[in-house]
């Protein structure tokens, strides 16, 4: 499916599968099998969009970055394990530049500061753990809006 098609699914739809994103990570854990392709996505700014999925104690994430796409520099309490599953992003981290590319794997510790740019269209699998409160909330406006 087209990434601007799955872009325009219901804003309703996201926030509902968010609230119970947010409701599953206090409740006791449970079996989930679901497809990529039946969570809306999130359309964050005109070069970022994603969308993710929570269990008790991990979420992970799929995120779609045109090239060009900024992630702004930020930190988070959660430990994060990149896969790039189609394209590049050039990350700023720990003083260095590093770029990763498809098949290759970064593991970012909590509280590191990093940067990144999309060197071409991407596919990102993101795993957190704990699961992200400011992207189940919708309070992670250094992601929003921008171009």
């Amino acid at each position: 499916m087209p990434l601007a098609k799955r872009a325009n699914k219901s804003a309703a739809k996201s926030t509902a599968l968010h609230k119970t994103a947010a409701k599953s990570s206090t409740k006791k854990a449970q079996l989930q099998h679901i497809s990529w392709d039946a969570i809306p996505l999130e359309h964050l700014n005109p070069l970022l969009d994603r969308h993710f999925v929570v269990g008790k104690n991990i979420m992970i994430s799929r995120v779609l970055l045109k090239k060009g796409s900024i992630v702004p520099e930020h930190s988070h309490v959660n430990e994060q394990i990149t896969y790039i599953l189609e394209g590049a992003l050039k990350f700023w981290i720990g003083g260095k530049v590093i770029v990763v590319n498809a098949g290759e794997v970064l593991v970012i510790p909590s509280n590191m500061p990093h940067k990144a740019e999309a060197l071409v269209d991407t596919v990102d699998l993101d795993v957190f753990n704990p699961p992200r409160a400011d992207w189940i909330n919708k309070t992670d406006q250094y992601l929003r809006n921008k171009k």
